[in-house]
């Protein structure tokens, strides 16, 4: 004789469960914020038709009529007589872009550099440091942008009186020029090189950290890297028969002819937002280093290796982990305060596409859209490459 058993326990509520609340909140959210776009779009496009105004992306295609930019500062060669807004808008992102990688590159030395000297024991090294850094900070970007502009690059001597650096570079009110690389037949090779030291120098990064870890002998990297992607490319150019020649500006006139020209709105633009952006980012940089525990240098110190050794080796890469996020947010800041070019007339995307071309065409919803999409875009890819370096420092639990 067998006896069933019937399971008499009420099946588990499903609002009780932890994991189907989250996913059904997440479910809940994302058809609210799909519901609330799709009601603002449909709204705005009842107001155009309301207002008899024509929204689309027709005028992209038509002819700009105006020169964006200066002739000697061109980037994506823009030609006035046939070039259309679409060509506005490559040209603008292009010197968006250009003016952000400059600026996070220079930024992020500026701010190593004082915020290492900010915690020297040296009185007048730490004073320098303290004075740059509560100095700079402490005063608007905005001001800055036009103290850089007006202040300094607007008094120096004009096209005619440039300063003459060995007869080679001339610096004067309107930009600095200097020679213009000449690329011959065979320069390629250089550039192979260049990009084969670049991967090399990755790959035996990798290697020599692992041999660390393994033998905790070190490997010089930094002469090796410097052999792979300086040296190598030299000898390469020098087999190739030095392949390179040079464009030298000269005064004819009321202007340089020749050579390449850097334009006083992209230096001041440049100056400001280094010096800026290096302020807070200097102030990161300290937090990371005091939170790392001093214990950790004493114990350096304890085993013979020098300070220099100690900051590199031991304190630098600990502080990392610390450094890195709220430096995220200041390249995010440098990338978005770009847009106050437009104050000096720097042809980025905010001053000759959301200024000029919206008011050729009248397009402002489609205009703003676009660049709001381009600041978007620049600030989610620095911050998806940022989060995955922040995972390569951030300490591995055991």
């Amino acid at each position: 004789m067998t006896i069933e058993t019937v399971d008499t326990q009420p099946k588990p509520n499903l609002l009780n469960d932890p994991k189907f609340r989250a996913i059904a909140a997440q479910i809940v959210v994302v058809v609210l914020f799909v519901s609330f776009v799709a009601y603002i779009i449909s709204n705005t496009a009842v107001n155009l038709e309301k207002l008899g105004i024509k929204a689309g992306f027709e005028f992209l295609g038509l002819q700009a009529g105006f020169m964006p930019t200066s002739p000697n500062f061109n980037l994506t060669d823009f030609d006035v007589n046939k070039d259309t807004h679409m060509d506005v808008f490559w040209l603008g992102l292009v010197n968006t872009l250009l003016i952000a990688v400059l600026g996070i590159i220079a930024a992020t030395i500026v701010g190593f550099v004082f915020g290492v000297l900010r915690l020297s024991k040296n009185p007048l090294v730490n004073f320098v440091a303290a004075a740059y850094i509560e100095g700079v900070r402490n005063i608007p970007l905005l001001l800055q942008i036009l103290v850089w502009y007006f202040g300094v690059l607007l008094a120096l001597p004009i096209v005619k009186q440039s300063i003459n650096m060995g007869d080679l570079v001339f610096l004067n009110n309107r930009y600095l020029v200097a020679p213009a690389p000449i690329f011959e037949d065979g320069f390629g090779f250089v550039t192979i090189a260049f990009i084969i030291g670049i991967v090399a120098t990755f790959f035996l990064a990798r290697w020599a950290h692992k041999r660390q870890d393994t033998t905790g002998q070190q490997f010089p990297i930094f002469y090796s890297a410097l052999g792979l992607i300086i040296g190598f490319p030299i000898l390469v150019l020098l087999a190739m028969g030095v392949p390179l020649n040079w464009n030298i500006p000269e005064l004819k006139g009321f202007n340089f002819v020749g050579g390449v020209q850097i334009t006083s709105q992209l230096t001041a633009l440049f100056l400001a937002l280094t010096f800026y952006t290096g302020s807070f980012i200097a102030e990161n940089v300290r937090a990371g280093i005091l939170a790392v525990s001093h214990g950790q240098t004493e114990a350096a110190y304890a085993l013979g290796l020098r300070p220099n050794r100690t900051m590199s080796l031991i304190v630098i890469p600990q502080a990392m982990r610390v450094v890195v996020p709220p430096v995220t947010s200041q390249y995010l800041n440098l990338t978005k305060n770009s847009s106050l070019a437009i104050a000096i007339g720097y042809p980025d995307i905010v001053n000759v596409f959301m200024g000029i071309s919206l008011n050729q065409t009248g397009k402002a919803i489609e205009i703003i859209g676009m660049t709001m999409g381009v600041y978007l875009t620049i600030s989610l890819l620095i911050s998806m490459f940022m989060n995955w370096y922040n995972k390569r420092v951030a300490l591995v639990e055991r």
